[in-house]
């Protein structure tokens, strides 16, 4: 970057002190706080209007809360009004490395990134992708100066990914290499088969967008995406600790077990208190449960009073009623008690059982009158909020913590001046230890017994439950331990302000075709309700979620899967709208539901965009319910799409049903596809450039473009044969083809995907596997078969192996020359078969009964055949009077598409609401054809 540059975009150094002049979108100001009150009266301005108020997403909160939190123009806890003054300011920069022939392959390479960073422990969040990871997608997409665009933006880090792309040990990080000039380079396998340095990118910043429905989420987006003067947080910041202390330190002196030294607790396990069913007396769980010779916690055990054997699911709560001072009202709590202490003596650490003077302080720290505001907001009615309601009375936000550390908090946050360059900075400290400093925080008792660090936790993350052995940790000693990592965070943070909005994805205020590449990491279904989770995050920020537009499932909310798929479909069109034609978009997917990852398929294609490619993305350690719940995703998945150019889509419109229109689909997806894709080393089968897949690819496109299907499976199959190569059962263009030739010497043969046998499609699938390298049998293939049917789908109808040989493949009779694919296997592994020519008797003999694939000029018949057949079943269900429970899903796809083709769209719908709605939401083409059957109906 150039001095003017930093000028202009508010990056220079020296506003740090806030003395010296800044230039912010044109206007040149006295310093950087001239720059914020300017735009904080504009924004103020905005507030007032209605309409600017009823955009999407527009968060809940006054205006003075909205105000103060935001940092306009570069982050607003609201729409940010001035997103395409920024972009139109971007793009007027001459982008030095920008080329009029981009071209990229999806990033095709799985990728590994750990969690064990600095920058991403800075503050938690409930899903979050490693900065490293996203730079690596960022690095392949882009080039410095680059405009790219996260509308589902958590905590940021496509923002710090995009800073992070011009620090040159960053990059080194990743295992590239960096030329002097500024050439990122990656190693690939060169022509001869060694390896190779190529260069692939370059080194520098692009600029991000960054958006989310949560003030939480921009608010931490925010603190990652900017620079402060570190050493003078680190010295406010200090001078707070020292207040504090000076205040509130008697609050956390303990004594030691000699009755007389002082300590300083460090943290204090609370237990539940249970009632024994047999003796109605109080059950202290931890001094119950727990056995400190066997080191464990037992899950059956004796009441201390009458000898009964007992267990939590056993026993009722023990419950107090008591005045709550906050919001002037008696409440009935489950009750805890202090039990085991952590105190520190000098520099040694000791444990200890709570014993009169602790309590007697903590009577009197509850009799303290509050000076500070303390959030004592009400708990929303949620999917996660009923847990710690039902469980322990937590009705309201200050419920989630001790009064002691209630006390210190609001304290702390007392001395925060949000309108100084380090107060969000000084907030976000002090928010990113919320969940630690909560009655969240639990015990982890595997490595209190074990001896080893970390036995503190912040719970059960991805919920908000209250564990039996909450853990109420020093609010002083955990920020000041915490506060030279984020000032070394802090200090080695981009240079350039990212611009941050607080507001729905299906609607930015930016100009079309404005963005380079987009990274998104959106909601997934019911995997983590965010705006329940982010309650306690806002409750001290003041803005909070606006859930109208919140897309995910939420019974509460009233959404299920199709208000799910419909919101994520709007934020797809609006993504596509956004994106410039030709360019990529990255979704990382993290949901191991089949109706989920459809309705993001659905969503996808319904905006536009066309999936090239998916890949894995390991993000090392997984939450808490990626580890223990058994359809829990392990690894995710990223999707790779793209929005085709603006040269196809106009020649589309004029070759749309023309073979000419089929051909230059084909021709362009491919470019997009990637040519290579290997896994430890070995070439993998690429399923994209499967001819099934290409041809589902080819009608998905059509039938979004309200198009009739103008060719068959095989025809198009046939078509593919003659006007592409075919590598390994892939298809290539003819360079990509000599691409693959060459790569594949150093690498070997493609390795095949395993085949799920679960329905009649992917058994056909399974047996089209099966038979093309080895033409077989029955009785050789029918065993094979057999072993494949354990997950067959409740709702598919069994059919017999014979009926899917029948009505998919061949059977060579005899009666013919041996067909070219069973002469070519026969004659390569039996050396007494080499060199007979098609006819010979020997040959016959030997090919007789073995079922091989249709030959694809000759498949046509087969295809009718089969068809006739599944329509015939189709008109059944159509004229059944009750709801399917068993039937063809094949037959429903055959069905469905002559439907489409005849514009009978009632029927689509009709057959639809008889099959069971977890079948139509878990099978993407019947879900594509439903859709779009809808949608034309209301059109009409």
């Amino acid at each position: 970057m150039n001095q003017q540059d930093d000028m202009n975009l508010c990056t220079d150094q020296s506003i740090m002190n806030n003395i010296n002049p800044v230039t912010c979108l044109g206007i040149t100001f006295a310093n950087d706080a001239d720059r914020r009150a300017y735009f904080t009266n504009v924004l103020r301005e905005k507030l007032q209007d209605s309409e600017f108020c009823k955009i999407g997403g527009f968060p809940i909160g006054s205006d003075e809360d909205i105000l103060n939190l935001s940092d306009p123009p570069y982050y607003t806890v609201c729409p940010n009004p001035w997103i395409t003054e920024f972009i139109a300011e971007w793009e007027h920069k001459p982008k030095q490395f920008e080329g009029h022939n981009y071209h990229r392959e999806p990033f095709a390479a799985d990728v590994s990134e750990g969690k064990n960073d600095p920058i991403y422990n800075a503050h938690s969040y409930h899903t979050k992708v490693p900065h490293k990871a996203i730079m690596r997608y960022l690095l392949h997409y882009t080039q410095p100066g680059d405009i790219i665009l996260d509308g589902f933006c958590g905590t940021g880090m496509t923002g710090v990914a995009a800073q992070m792309c011009g620090n040159r040990e960053e990059v080194l990080s990743l295992g590239y290499q960096v030329k002097a000039d500024g050439a990122i380079l990656q190693e690939e396998i060169g022509e001869d088969g060694t390896k190779v340095w190529t260069s692939f990118s370059r080194l520098g910043e692009r600029r991000a967008i960054l958006s989310d429905l949560s003030p939480a989420a921009t608010f931490i987006a925010y603190n990652y995406n900017r620079r402060i003067d570190v050493m003078a947080f680190e010295k406010k910041a200090t001078h707070i600790l020292e207040q504090v202390e000076k205040e509130y330190g008697w609050m956390y002196d303990t004594l030691h077990v000699d009755g007389k030294t002082k300590g300083k607790i460090n943290y204090i396990v609370w237990s539940d208190v249970f009632i024994c069913p047999e003796c109605s007396k109080e059950i202290n769980l931890w001094n119950e449960s727990v056995d400190e010779i066997q080191r464990c916690v037992n899950d059956i055990f004796s009441c201390s009073q009458c000898g009964a054997e007992l267990s939590k699911k056993k026993m009722d709560r023990a419950w107090v009623t008591e005045y709550d001072d906050v919001i002037k009202k008696t409440v009935k709590v489950a009750k805890q008690v202090q039990t085991l202490i952590n105190y520190s003596v000098g520099t040694k650490r000791f444990f200890k059982k709570a014993d009169e003077h602790d309590i007697k302080l903590y009577e009197r720290i509850k009799g303290i009158k509050f000076n500070t505001n303390v959030p004592s907001d009400l708990l929303p009615d949620g999917f996660n909020t009923r847990q710690p309601i039902a469980s322990h009375g937590v009705t309201h936000a200050h419920m989630f913590f001790t009064r002691r550390n209630l006390a210190i908090i609001s304290y702390i946050r007392s001395y925060i001046d949000l309108t100084s360059n380090i107060g969000s900075t000084l907030l976000f400290w002090i928010n990113a230890a919320n969940r630690n400093l909560s009655r969240l925080s639990k015990l982890g008792t595997g490595n209190y017994f074990g001896g080893g660090g970390g036995a503190v936790n912040a719970g059960v993350l991805g919920t908000l439950y209250l564990p039996s052995f909450s853990v109420e940790s020093s609010v002083i000693k955990m920020m000041k331990e915490r506060l030279p990592k984020l000032a070394r965070v802090m200090a080695n943070l981009g240079e350039s302000k990212n611009i941050i909005t607080t507001q729905s994805s299906t609607l930015l205020s930016a100009p079309d075709s404005s963005f380079d590449y987009l990274f998104i990491d959106p909601p997934f279904g019911s995997n983590i309700n965010y705006s329940e989770l982010n309650f306690l995050w806002e409750v001290w920020l003041g803005p909070k979620t606006n859930i109208i537009e919140e897309a995910i499932e939420n019974s509460i909310q009233k959404k299920g899967i199709n208000e799910y798929r419909q919101l994520m479909t709007l934020c797809f069109k609006e993504a596509y709208r956004l994106l410039k034609p030709g360019k990529w978009m990255t979704v990382e997917f993290s949901n191991t539901k089949a109706a989920v990852w459809n309705s993001i398929q659905t969503a996808l294609a319904e905006a536009g965009f066309i999936v090239a490619n998916v890949s894995m993305l390991d993000k090392k350690l997984g939450s808490f319910k990626a580890v223990t719940t058994p359809t829990a995703v392990k690894q995710d998945l990223v999707i790779s799409a793209y929005k085709p150019n603006d040269g196809f889509e106009e020649r589309f419109k004029q070759e749309a049903q023309t073979g000419e229109g089929i051909l230059d689909f084909v021709r362009t997806h491919l470019k997009y596809l990637p040519v290579i894709k290997r896994h430890k080393g070995l070439i993998q089968f690429i399923p994209e450039r499967d001819p099934r897949i290409l041809f589902d690819q080819m009608v998905a496109y059509h039938v979004r473009k309200g198009y009739t299907i103008p060719i068959s499976s095989q025809e198009f199959q046939f078509a593919l044969a003659q006007h592409f190569i075919e590598r390994d059962g892939m298809y290539f263009l003819p360079d990509q083809a000599a691409e693959y030739d060459q790569k594949k010497i150093s690498s070997g043969e493609a390795t095949q995907l395993s085949i799920f046998v679960y329905d009649e499609a992917s058994a056909i699938q399974w047996i089209r596997q099966l038979i093309k390298l080895k033409p077989q049998t029955f009785s050789d293939i029918n065993p094979q078969f057999m072993q494949q049917l354990g997950g067959w789908s409740k709702n598919e109808s069994k059919l017999d192996l014979r009926e899917l040989l029948n009505q998919n493949f061949l059977c060579y009779d005899g009666k013919v020359d041996v067909p070219e694919q069973i002469h070519a296997y026969l004659s390569t592994n039996w050396k007494d078969l080499r060199n007979l020519l098609k006819d010979d008797p020997i040959l016959r003999a030997k090919a007789q009964d073995r079922w091989y694939l249709p030959d694809p000029n000759k498949a046509g018949d087969l295809e009718k055949l089969r068809e006739k057949a599944l329509l015939k079943e189709f008109v059944e269900y159509k004229q059944a009077k009750k709801k399917l429970k068993v039937f063809r899903l094949e037959a429903v796809r055959t069905g469905f598409k002559k439907a489409w083709q005849e514009r009978d769209y009632n029927t689509i719908v009709t057959v639809a609401e008889k099959i069971p709605n977890n079948v139509l939401e878990e099978d993407p083409k019947l879900l594509m054809w439903y859709d779009q059957a809808i949608t034309r109906m209301g059109a009409v």
